[in-house]
């Protein structure tokens, strides 16, 4: 039982630490990002396509007919 008269306030000042860090970063606008969401909806990077293979020698790799075929 001793042990939480160490544990109890230390889980508070990390509390309220946690809570300044975050009134902080509110108060100095870290969350506000008001061109991201823009730019990121007209990105090509994030797209719902897995990018091509791209071989060593730069060009990219096509599905051989064998590989069609294994996935059938």
């Amino acid at each position: 039982m001793s042990i939480l008269t160490l544990l109890i306030p230390a889980s508070l000042f990390l509390g309220f630490l946690s809570l300044g860090a975050f009134l902080w970063m509110l108060r100095h606008d870290q969350f506000e990002d008001p061109k991201g969401q823009a730019e990121r909806i007209l990105s090509d990077r994030y797209d719902d396509e897995p990018a091509p293979d791209v071989q060593p020698g730069g060009a990219s790799r096509k599905p051989a007919a064998s590989d069609e075929t294994a996935r059938s």
